[in-house]
C-alpha cells in the first residue's frame, strides 16, 4: 500500500490574518484566546455588509468549518458566542445581498440571461486575454485563491439535503470535481499547481492577508448558502450559476495565460475546467436543478436567488479588479512576493 502524503505548503494550516475593524478583531480575538464581551447586534447591523470588517469576520468565522487556522483549537467550531456574532454577520450581508438581487425571476430566465449575457466576472478574463500581464494573472491567482484551493468543498454540504436525480446529479459533478478518485487531477489540486507553475505559494490560506473584500464575499457566499439546509435552493443556483459560466471564462483564462508566458503547467487547471464545466453545465441545469425543483417547487425563488447574487457578486469583484488595473495600480491589498 502506497501512502501519498500532502505537500508541506498544502498541509499546513493558514494562519490568522490581521484584523480589519472592530468586528474582525474581535473574532481574531477570541480565536487567539482572549476572553470578554463579543460586539453586540448593533454593531454587525450597522456595519457595511461588503465592506472589509464584515467579510474577513465571516471568513474567520467560516474558515473554522473548513481547516481551521494554526493555533485555534477545533473546539472554538461550536464557540456559542462567535456563532451568534456569525449569525448576525449573515444576517446583514444576506440581506443586502435579497435587496440587491430582489427578483422577481424563474430559475430559467436567470440561466438563460447568464448564456447570452454573461456577468462581467467574464470581464477579467477578457482583460487579463487582450491587456493582461504575467504579474496580473498572479493576483488574480491569489485572489481566486480563496475559493479555489477550497473549489467545491462548500457545494458538497448541500449531498445530504438533496434526493432523488439532483442528489444523484450534484454527487456526479462533485467526483468530477474531486479528480475521479486521483489525487492529481482534484481540481484544488490543479489550482495549486497553478499557483506553484505562477511562482505563488499553494499554501491553503496563505494570501488571505492580501485579498480585498470583493473576493471575499465570492468565497464567503458559498459558506453562507451551504451552511444552512434553509439556503440549499439558493446553493444550487449558485452552483448552476458557476458551471454556466466556466466554460466561456476558463478558456479565456487558459488562453490568457499561455499569451503571458505562464506556461502549460500553469493553464492546466482552466483547460480541466473547459472541458469538465461543458457537460457539467447541462447536467446541473437538468438534474441538479430540476431534480430538485420537481422534489421542491417551492425553492424556485431561492434558485433563481442564489444564481442573481453569484452574478452580482462576481460583477462587483471584477469592476474592482479591472478598475485597479485600468489606473496602473494592484488588485490586492498588498503585493505579494514570488516565491523562489
Amino acid at each position: 500500500m502506497t501512502l501519498t502524503l500532502p505537500r508541506p505548503a498544502e498541509a499546513r494550516a493558514p494562519a490568522l490574518p490581521p484584523p480589519r475593524g472592530e468586528l474582525s478583531a474581535a473574532v481574531s480575538g477570541r480565536l487567539r484566546g482572549r476572553s470578554g464581551a463579543l460586539p453586540g447586534p448593533r454593531a454587525a447591523a450597522t456595519a457595511d455588509p461588503y465592506g472589509e470588517d464584515v467579510q474577513l469576520a465571516l471568513h474567520l468565522c467560516y474558515e473554522l468549518h473548513y481547516r481551521g487556522f494554526a493555533g485555534v483549537p477545533d473546539t472554538a467550531e461550536g464557540d456559542i458566542d462567535l456563532l451568534r456574532l456569525r449569525a448576525r454577520l449573515e444576517e446583514r450581508f444576506e440581506g443586502a445581498l435579497r435587496e440587491a438581487c430582489p427578483g422577481p425571476a424563474t430559475p430559467d430566465e436567470v440561466f438563460d440571461t447568464l448564456l447570452t449575457e454573461p456577468p462581467d466576472g467574464r470581464g477579467i478574463a477578457r482583460h487579463l486575454l487582450r491587456h493582461g500581464t504575467l504579474e496580473q494573472a498572479r493576483e488574480y491567482a491569489v485572489l481566486r485563491s480563496a475559493h479555489r484551493l477550497r473549489e467545491s468543498d462548500p457545494h458538497a454540504w448541500v449531498l445530504p439535503r438533496l434526493r432523488g436525480r439532483a442528489k444523484a446529479g450534484m454527487a456526479t459533478v462533485l467526483y468530477d470535481e474531486c479528480g475521479h478518485g486521483r489525487e492529481e487531477r482534484v481540481h484544488a489540486r490543479l489550482y495549486a499547481d497553478l499557483m506553484t507553475a505562477l511562482g505563488l505559494d499553494p499554501g491553503y490560506g496563505h494570501y488571505l492577508p492580501a485579498i480585498g473584500a470583493p473576493a471575499l464575499a465570492t468565497a464567503n457566499v458559498m459558506s453562507l448558502f451551504g451552511l444552512r439546509r434553509a439556503r440549499r435552493g439558493a446553493l444550487v443556483g449558485h452552483f448552476a450559476a458557476l458551471e454556466i459560466c466556466s466554460p466561456p471564462a476558463a478558456s479565456w483564462h487558459a488562453a490568457a495565460l499561455r499569451r503571458c508566458g505562464a506556461g502549460e503547467a500553469a493553464a492546466r487547471y482552466y483547460d480541466e475546467r473547459v472541458e469538465a464545466d461543458a457537460v457539467h453545465e447541462q447536467l446541473v441545469r437538468r438534474e441538479v436543478v430540476g431534480g430538485l425543483l420537481a422534489e421542491e417547487p417551492g425553492l424556485a425563488a431561492e434558485v433563481a436567488f442564489g444564481a442573481e447574487a453569484t452574478v452580482f457578486l462576481e460583477d462587483a469583484l471584477a469592476a474592482s479588479v479591472t478598475r485597479a488595473w485600468r489606473s496602473g495600480a494592484g488588485a490586492l491589498r498588498h503585493p505579494v512576493e514570488e516565491e523562489a
